[in-house]
């Protein structure tokens, strides 16, 4: 199952079309390393390959991942078990109405002492962040973290401050809930590399669930998860995640389904150029999590929803008889030739 993806639209095998091949970047320790992460989540979080698999993907694409789903399938948990894997700082936000943007950035305070101000930085000066459904703050607060997600920096009086590398912004959100919510804005959809859609456990891993409950005695599992990976080993992983190689039929693949979502009469608004780098990053990052150094495109078709979903729009009246982004993109992915 290890290489078994499956969407909402249906399964690909990524072992289909893989032969044996001679790597020639060593992506040994790389994917050693992201084992380990696995195994350590997996002591506390059963099932959910996908989501894991995806913000693995994002640790090693360097972007940030919304994550949505109903309340109680383990969304937050599994993004700070992911933090707490790795040896770098975390901050957890929880969004509510009355949360103001310094609140998250900081604000200058008056230093008697010295006689001047001084700026206080705010919980976002971390290198793991952890926002708790996001859409229960207004567009002020949502607004800023526009400036730190693009260029991971924030500007306070004139004073740029520069964000601490790894950083990586998880956020999740409830699709069901929408009084006292506020939707996020399409350019605020567009700096999260990932839009996870999170559904119900099965009825074997309901079963495992409530068995890995019942038989757990200490008061706290995330107790048992270990750190397996330095912030200096991330990075080291992100600049060799850049030079995995995609041939030239594969860069034209990626630009023909992002303009197709342009030109398909399903949608009302479709990816933006942004899109196509997200998808050539995520695409490298699905390749190095399997151990190789050239992408394929099947690790192109499996980023593709996770990467597109939240920015396209379907058409009023397609969303009415309801289609999904997540169908439409299955029928333009089907649409196109694959890459030989």
């Amino acid at each position: 199952m290890e290489n078994q993806y499956t969407d909402n639209q249906g399964s690909i095998d990524l072992n289909k079309k893989e032969e044996t091949f001679q790597s020639r970047i060593d992506m040994i320790e790389l994917r050693a390393s992201l084992d380990k992460v696995k195994t350590e989540i997996a002591k506390v979080i059963v099932g959910q390959e996908s989501m894991i698999e995806h913000l693995l993907a994002a640790l090693l694409s360097n972007g940030h991942v919304l994550i949505e789903g109903v309340p109680g399938v383990a969304k937050t948990i599994t993004a700070k078990l992911l933090a707490r894997t790795i040896d770098v700082d975390f901050s957890r936000i929880q969004f509510t109405p009355d949360l103001m943007p310094s609140d998250i950035l900081g604000t200058s305070v008056f230093n008697v002492k010295d006689a001047e101000f001084e700026f206080k930085k705010g919980p976002v000066f971390s290198h793991f962040i952890l926002i708790d459904e996001i859409n229960r703050s207004p567009a002020k607060t949502q607004s800023a973290l526009f400036e730190v997600m693009e260029e991971r920096q924030v500007t306070m009086d004139g004073t740029r401050y520069v964000m601490d590398e790894p950083f990586l912004v998880v956020a999740t959100q409830n699709p069901i809930e929408h009084e006292g919510t506020y939707r996020l804005p399409e350019a605020q959809l567009d700096r999260f590399l990932f839009k996870i859609n999170v559904g119900y456990p099965s009825l074997e891993h309901e079963i495992a669930i409530i068995r890995n409950q019942h038989e757990t005695k200490t008061e706290d599992k995330t107790e048992a998860v270990d750190k397996v990976i330095t912030a200096a080993q991330l990075k080291t992983y992100q600049q060799l995640v850049k030079e995995i190689i995609v041939e030239s039929q594969l860069i034209e693949y990626i630009a023909k389904i992002i303009v197709n979502t342009r030109e398909n009469q399903f949608l009302y608004l479709g990816a933006s150029p942004r899109a196509s780098l997200a998808l050539l990053t995520a695409s490298k990052a699905f390749a190095a999590l399997r151990g190789r150094d050239f992408v394929t495109p099947e690790d192109i078709k499996k980023a593709s929803y996770a990467v597109l979903r939240h920015r396209v729009i379907v058409s009023p009246e397609r969303e009415m008889e309801g289609l999904t982004a997540d169908e439409i993109i299955r029928q333009i992915l089907e649409g196109i030739e694959i890459p030989r």
